[in-house]
């Protein structure tokens, strides 16, 4: 699955050549700040923790993965990732049919509507392939991505503690179910 270019966007499947994107995001504390309070994520850590966890859940031909988002002409420069995978991917019961959309933008790209753009596209060609539930987690503190949920059209469907072995916290958890209609 390829995910075509938005209005201001254009999209790339991430692989583990895509290891020093990921990392130079991450070294960004405000970046940080809901994921782990603030800290910068180490090399190691994108090497043997975040590409092993990407690979496990990755399918490029169901649209499953990170998606590198990056501004269309002049610049092309890179400016966050777009997260695909089932929805408890890593829990016992993960769902195929119900797709958790996450996001990770530098921070020179907030205000810019950015995120929600690039959300609503990937989303978007997903429902197109026939996906009609999507989901999002963020911790309860976070409005900034709360408020791209929002515009994403989903509400509020419930708070749980979401562990895994890199996470471990309350979180809430949105939700929208697509209808033919929306295509």
């Amino acid at each position: 699955m390829n995910i075509p270019h938005s209005i201001r966007l254009q999209y790339h499947f991430v692989t583990a050549s895509d290891a020093h994107f990921l990392w130079s995001i991450d070294q960004d504390p405000a970046v940080m700040t809901y994921l782990n309070g603030g800290k910068k994520t180490s090399w190691e850590d994108i090497q043997q923790v975040f590409l092993p966890r990407i690979n496990a859940f990755s399918a490029r031909h169901k649209g499953w993965g990170l998606w590198r988002v990056s501004e269309l002409a002049p610049s092309g420069e890179d400016v966050g990732w777009i997260l695909v995978r089932p929805m408890g991917f890593f829990s016992a019961t993960p769902n195929e049919n119900n797709l958790e959309l996450g996001w990770r933008f530098c921070q020179k790209a907030w205000g810019k509507g950015y995120a929600t753009e690039a959300a609503t596209h990937v989303r978007d060609a997903l429902a197109k392939r026939g996906i009609k539930q999507f989901s999002a987690i963020a911790l309860p503190q976070n409005r900034g991505s709360i408020g791209v949920m929002k515009k994403l059209g989903m509400t509020y469907a419930y708070d749980f503690h979401y562990r895994d072995d890199v996470f471990d916290e309350q979180v809430v958890v949105y939700q929208q179910t697509m209808s033919d209609d929306d295509n």
